[in-house]
This record gives structure tokens, sequence and C-alpha cells, in this order.
């Protein structure tokens, strides 16, 4: 498979416009991109821009902090399917994480993907911010509560994705979910290496030079 298929084309940042988000789909079309992933505000002129192509629409949810009611996080993520979300990414609340309030943790997720129904549901951990212990309790949490993916950062925080955890996270989740790995991937190899490590999705601002490096890094290296 291409490593355009396995790209989330992303663009988050709280300065993005219409005319920005319309690049972003024109990119994401022309490379072939799994999807683009935007800010739940932008979903229905994503999906609007990206009619009659193959590009899917991703949606962030209690995004960057994940500390808003749970009643928020679902209204969000049900309109954003509503406006035509393929699939949607949540941040977990990190502080009922490391409170230890699972049950809350659990419902937050759970709650959410109720309301969204078989609409593919990725969590946000935001790892750089949990313990190795954190972690893995998040995972199986996230497993309880049928999320469809565990993904690893936001991109806002101050660490983004690092091969140990998604080693670590693959080991614990197996094949019973899938892997995104997001935050600081910003080139082909390095791509590579989450993909080799497990990762099924990769969610990056830089796919355009991922894709357009891949032919020199070929011939380059082992892959």
């Amino acid at each position: 498979m291409s490593i355009s298929n396995y790209i989330d084309h992303t663009l988050l940042k709280p300065t993005a416009t219409k005319t920005d988000i319309k690049e972003l789909c024109d990119e994401a079309k022309q490379h072939r991109f799994y999807s683009v992933c935007v800010n739940s505000y932008y979903v229905a002129l994503a999906k609007h821009l990206l009619t009659r192509s193959n590009v899917k629409v991703c949606s962030v949810v209690g995004f960057p902090l994940g500390a808003m009611s749970t009643e928020a996080k679902v209204f969000e993520a049900v309109k954003a399917v509503e406006d035509g979300a393929d699939e949607i990414d949540m941040v977990i609340n990190i502080g009922m994480l490391k409170s230890k309030n699972y049950v809350a943790v659990y419902k937050d997720i759970c709650d959410v993907k109720l309301g969204i129904g078989r609409t593919p549901l990725k969590v946000i951990l935001e790892i750089s911010e949990l313990s190795k212990n954190e972690i893995l309790k998040a995972c199986q949490i996230c497993l309880d509560a049928n999320a469809d993916f565990i993904k690893t950062s936001t991109g806002f925080s101050k660490g983004g994705a690092t091969l140990t955890a998604v080693k670590m996270i693959k080991k614990t989740i197996k094949d019973k979910a899938k892997i995104k790995a997001s935050g600081g991937i910003k080139d082909f190899e390095t791509a590579m290496k989450y993909i080799d490590a497990g990762a099924d999705r990769i969610g990056t601002s830089s796919g355009i030079t991922i894709v357009t490096n891949t032919k020199s890094t070929l011939q380059n290296s082992g892959y």
C-alpha cells in the first residue's frame, strides 16, 4: 500500500481559513491521502470540497485539551458526523485518567462512540502527558469502550508520537484496535518507522513532504 494511504492530511491551527482548508483538500486529492483532518467547524466545507473524491473527512472533537464535559464532546461529535465526517478523533479526559477516575474516562469515550455509531472513533491519549502505566491503562479503557483506534498525540502538547510508545501500545492492544501515530512525523523515513512499529495511520501536516520525498528515500534505503 502506498504511503499516501496511511496519511491523515492535517490542518488544526486555530488560524486556519477557508482558503487554507481548500488548499488542504486540493492537496489531499492530488496526492490521494486517506483523509483530511480538520476542526469540526470546517467539516461541512471539507466534505463539499472533497465531493467525487475518495478522500475521507476526519474531525477532531474535544480538541486539544479533552477537558470539556462528555455531553459537549458527544454534541460536537454527532454534529460533525451530520456535517459529513467519516471519522472522529476525540481527546481523552487526561485529568480524569491521571486522577484514576477510570469510570469517567470510560464513559467519556463510550458515550461518544454510542453517539456516532459505526463511524470510526480514534481516541487521542496525549502520551507526552502520561506515564507508561497510564498509557497502558488508557489503552485498556479504549478497548473496553469499543474505540476503533488509539492515537498518540494532538500535536499541541510538549511532545508527539514516540516509537517506544507505539510499540508498547501495539504489544498491548494487538489487533483489537488500530493505531494512529501523530505529532512530529515530518519525513518518509520517520513515517515508515512508525508503520513498521505498528501504526495503521499517520497524522501529519507534512504529508506532501513525506510523499514527495518517497522516491529519493527509497533509492537510498532498504524500504
